[in-house]
């Protein structure tokens, strides 16, 4: 059985055609780590009082003006890496290094969510310490291997939303640590500004290269570059 709060709730705002609000700056950081099976991340599950509660994310939040402290005004991915960095420190207790941090993407949400948050994604080796979550703004963690997650959100076990589904997704190309970081350091990091389109099998998440971005329209014949959010399970298509 797949849970389809998340879906369901990005549905219903696109068929009112609601907005959300100013967006807000961001940032996560996906610490991975190499175990018997292949590569591990690790998972939080959010309180359900706050934003995105209830899910399970990367360690991250919202860049406070602090992280930006003695920057130039313009260097937006330094804040984002400390916001990053002292997010994971806050919420894991994983001491992570800014240098070590590789920019993995930035992703846009559509203009229908409750909460936008601009959100730069690093990629970093975990450090080898012991996750402690505080039991209020985070309530679980589990390392996870990138194909169980997604299994898991599918058989209704987990909530994600669409960035970190396709992350994990990603992710699940890579069998190790070093192999994954070596291919993040030398491609150009993707933005993905995100549209939705609601179709009968479910909402789907359009991004750059699909056929239907520009016009929002999922039915579209042609290129796919799209995520799928059907009640049976949630499908990511990248087809030239």
């Amino acid at each position: 059985m797949s849970h389809p709060n998340h879906a369901d709730e990005i549905a219903r705002r696109a068929k009112r055609g609601e907005t959300g609000s100013e967006p807000i700056a961001a940032s996560t950081v996906i610490l991975v780590r190499d175990a018997a099976d292949g590569l591990e991340t690790l998972m939080l599950r959010k309180n359900s009082k706050i934003a995105f509660g209830g899910m399970w994310v990367f360690p991250g939040g919202r860049v406070d003006p602090e992280d930006a402290a003695g920057l130039s005004q313009d260097d937006d991915l330094g804040a984002a890496r400390r916001a990053a960095a002292r997010e994971a420190m806050e919420e894991s207790a994983m001491v992570v290094a800014e240098r070590d941090m590789v920019t993995f993407a930035h992703w846009t949400p559509p203009p229908i969510q409750p909460r936008r948050f601009l959100t730069w994604f690093f990629l970093a080796a975990a450090p080898q310490s012991k996750v402690v979550i505080d039991d209020g703004e985070i309530l679980e963690h589990a390392w996870m291997g990138p194909a169980e997650a997604l299994a898991r959100r599918d058989a209704g076990e987990i909530e994600i939303a669409p960035p970190t589904f396709v992350s994990l997704f990603e992710l699940g190309q890579w069998s190790t640590v070093d192999e994954a970081l070596a291919a993040v350091r030398v491609r150009t990091p993707e933005r993905f500004a995100t549209r939705i389109s609601v179709q009968p099998e479910g909402p789907v998440a359009l991004w750059h290269g699909d056929v239907g971005w520009e016009a929002g329209d999922a039915a579209l014949p042609g290129a796919r570059h799209r995520l799928t959010m059907a009640k049976v399970g949630w499908r990511y298509e990248r087809v030239d």
